[in-house]
C-alpha cells in the first residue's frame, strides 16, 4: 500500500493540490485583512511556503479578480485621520457646575 510521506500537499508530488492549498491560505489572510507582504511572511513562517510561490499565486488571484483586489486594497489602505480643526471642535473637558 502506498503511503503519502507528506502531511500537506507537496509542490513536486501534487502541484495542483499544493497551489489550491496556497490559494486557500491566501484567502484566509485576506479575511484577516492582511497585506500582500504580511501574507507572504505569515505563510513562510507558519506554513513553510516559499515566498515566491505565495507571491505567484497572489498575482494570479489578483489578475483573475481585479475588482475584488481593487476594493480590498482600498479597504485596507491607511487613511489620513480626518479631524476638525481645533477651533471647530467642541471642548472635550468642560467644568461641571456644582449643584450643591
Amino acid at each position: 500500500m502506498y503511503r503519502n510521506h507528506h502531511f500537506f500537499p507537496c509542490l513536486h508530488c501534487h502541484p495542483h493540490s499544493y497551489i489550491r492549498m496556497v490559494q486557500h491560505l491566501i484567502e484566509r489572510c485576506l479575511l484577516l485583512h492582511m497585506s500582500r507582504d504580511q501574507c507572504i511572511k505569515a505563510l513562510a513562517e507558519h506554513a513553510s511556503i516559499r515566498p515566491l510561490v505565495t507571491l505567484t499565486v497572489w498575482r494570479e488571484l489578483q489578475k483573475e479578480n481585479k475588482d475584488f483586489f481593487r476594493a480590498y486594497f482600498h479597504s485596507i489602505s491607511p487613511r489620513p485621520f480626518m479631524r476638525r480643526s481645533i477651533d471647530q471642535r467642541a471642548p472635550r473637558f468642560t467644568r461641571r457646575k456644582r449643584w450643591m
